[in-house]
């Protein structure tokens, strides 16, 4: 996990949206869209927006992020960061007296306490929920599938694209003949098949191992793997029926 770097602006420490989306290995645009719906339901302040130079050299947009407005964001976007704060607030309440600070506390303070642990239940029910699906999936994971196998059972995903975003990421490797595992997930999210055609062509296809299928579904619904542009933002899967598996 990237380390946080905070920047300094009118005197006030801020944070990047960029960081943010660093701490949750998140996609920048997706933490900014949870910005975005955040201020406009008013839960934090309109942050402003300043402009950077990505990776290409190209324009881009960040917002700078307040302390206090940093905590709720990470709060809807990390069930882990979410409970270290949980686990800090009630380490501050036993050292000085759970009485004494909720009797000096302001009310804004105790809203946002009440907020954090409330969102803390929350991400354990959605754990729950994800970690049951995950099981689900793999369970019904025909063994020799490929990645994109896996995907067309999952709405959205853009099948084309879901090798190739693998493959930036660095958990695939393009090759002449098709796709590798990267090394530092072979045989833990996925293993290999190699084939050789009716006309002598030699094909090279990645299978998802159970694990694999769990890890790979938790992307998706982490927003995480490269979507169809007309996709309806519902994240919804079918069990495995007549579906490709590679031979």
């Amino acid at each position: 996990m990237n380390q946080l770097i905070t920047k300094e602006q009118n005197g006030d420490l801020t944070m990047s949206s960029r960081d943010i989306a660093a701490l949750v290995e998140s996609r920048h645009d997706s933490v900014k869209r949870a910005i975005e719906r955040l201020a406009d339901r008013g839960v934090i302040g309109s942050p402003p927006s300043v402009e950077y130079r990505d990776s290409l050299n190209r324009a881009a947009q960040e917002f700078r992020i307040s302390k206090r407005d940093s905590y709720v964001i990470v709060a809807q976007l990390s069930p882990e960061f979410t409970a270290r704060l949980v686990d800090r607030w009630q380490e501050l309440e036993v050292g000085a007296g759970n009485n004494a600070i909720l009797k000096h506390i302001s009310p804004v303070a105790k809203v946002l306490i009440e907020d954090l642990n409330a969102q803390l239940d929350h991400e354990k029910s959605e754990t729950s929920r994800l970690q049951t699906v995950c099981n689900d999936l793999a369970l019904n994971l025909r063994e020799g599938m490929t990645v994109v196998a896996f995907c067309r059972s999952l709405n959205g995903v853009n099948l084309s694209r879901v090798q190739p975003d693998l493959v930036s990421r660095k958990r695939l490797l393009s090759t002449k003949h098709g796709y590798r595992s990267a090394s530092a997930y072979r045989d833990k999210l996925f293993t290999e098949r190699h084939e050789c055609l009716d006309d002598g062509r030699l094909t090279e296809k990645v299978i998802l191992t159970r694990r694999g299928a769990k890890w790979l579904y938790a992307e998706y619904e982490n927003d995480r793997l490269a979507m169809k542009k007309g996709w309806n933002r519902e994240y919804t899967h079918i069990l495995f029926d007549d579906v490709e598996v590679a031979a």
